[in-house]
């Protein structure tokens, strides 16, 4: 039998039982789909948090205060250092030649109060190198006063968010807020950044760093975020850092640094372990789909004896019963793998347009590894009932034995 032939006795074996056909497709159309849907989740995710990391600069250093360390003991302990980040701290920073900017941060929540109109946000103190080192932009006004930080000045400038829900989209530059239990004259309107590293910068406000520490009470920092002259001297601006704090608190290193780099990294390994996680568990589909297609087939040679008795009676050889089987077999997981392929895109690119800000898409290895899979399952589940039907005596199979 030509390969031709064997392709449409196949199809018009198919095409006899339309639904035993439509079960097998379906269920690996799903399978197929699962696997892109989801590893197309994983990869978006994972794109997603990078994105959020690197819209704050390639040459990024984050300075916490505080080390973790383990103490003496059995099991080991966990201990942090007490002292704190202060404005000194900060300032002492810029003395170094690989650092370009310093921003420290105080961070706390306070009522903003304009006329009859009042909301609770949050209130970050920094200074003017806060803009750039996270890539901030005015949509109207100007930025923090750079002036000494540590003398409080009563300005601020607006998130978004903020400055429609305080003054309804009127100019709000020059007018007087109430912040906590102080007034600041608003000097600027921060553009919308949206989330970044799960802050709002649309829902906050920004005053100098030195206010702030008077409106909290606060006389030790959040963090410092620190930007380097450039990326091949992140790891210069590390040392200076811990060279500089451990001169002004007593030879003790009691600080952490974070390197975005090293941020991106972590969660980059992490979210790209949970997209293969999610291809596989979606594979299993696949499988439970491959024992579909076998059970059926089985099914179909008990059915199917007389046809096969007629072929090999005819003088069609064991391997050509076999070859046909595994045909048809094919045949179904393709079109099955095709079919869901084109459902799993589509399902991807209304899941986009439902949901804009994340871009979910498929990474290619999931997509070759869904008709790869899919293509194998049908060859290898179907080649048992293949087996079977080929080693049928053909006169026992013409009489229905």
């Amino acid at each position: 039998m030509k390969p031709q032939d064997t392709l449409h006795f196949s199809y018009q074996a198919l095409r006899a039982y339309p639904g035993r056909t439509a079960l097998i497709l379906l269920a690996m159309c799903i399978g197929v789909a699962a696997i892109i849907l989801l590893t197309s989740l994983g990869e978006g995710a994972r794109l997603y948090v990078i994105g959020q990391f690197q819209g704050l600069g390639s040459n990024l250093l984050i300075v916490l205060p505080g080390r973790s360390e383990t103490t003496g003991g059995a099991p080991p302990l966990i201990g942090t250092t007490p002292r704190d980040l202060t404005l000194d701290d900060a300032l002492a920073l810029q003395r170094s030649p690989a650092i370009k900017e310093v921003a420290p941060i105080i961070l706390g929540a306070a009522p903003v109060a304009y006329e009859s109109r009042e909301r609770e946000v949050t209130i970050m103190g920094s200074t003017p190198s806060l803009l750039s080192a996270r890539q901030l932009e005015l949509a109207s006004g100007q930025s923090l006063p750079d002036s000494n930080p540590r003398v409080a000045t009563a300005v601020c400038l607006l998130g978004e968010t903020v400055w429609k829900e305080l003054f309804a989209n009127r100019n709000a530059l020059g007018e007087w807020v109430r912040i906590g239990g102080s007034r600041f004259r608003v000097i600027g309107v921060l553009a919308g950044k949206g989330q970044s590293l799960g802050s709002d910068m649309s829902d906050m406000v920004v005053i100098p760093v030195a206010s702030a520490r008077n409106l909290f009470n606060a006389p030790s920092l959040f963090r410092i975020i620190v930007t380097a002259e450039s990326q091949g001297q992140l790891a210069q601006a590390t040392q200076d850092i811990e060279r500089i704090t451990r001169q002004r608190h007593d030879g003790e290193n009691d600080i952490t640094i974070i390197a975005q780099d090293s941020l991106i990294g972590t969660f980059d390994n992490i979210l790209s372990a949970l997209t293969w996680a999610l291809g596989g568990i979606a594979a299993i589909s696949l499988l439970v789909a491959g024992i579909l297609i076998m059970n059926v087939m089985l099914v179909a040679v008990s059915q199917r004896k007389a046809e096969i008795g007629l072929l090999k009676a005819l003088g069609a050889p064991t391997a050509q019963v076999l070859r046909l089987f595994l045909t048809e077999a094919t045949l179904l997981a393709s079109a099955g793998g095709a079919i869901g392929l084109l459902l799993g895109l589509g399902g991807v690119l209304l899941l986009n347009q439902a949901v804009p800000d994340f871009s979910a898409q498929p990474p290619l290895w999931a997509l070759i590894a869904a008709v790869v899979i899919t293509f194998l399952t049908g060859l290898l589940f179907g080649s048992i009932p293949a087996r079977q039907a080929a080693r049928l005596d053909p006169v026992a199979a013409l009489s229905g034995r």
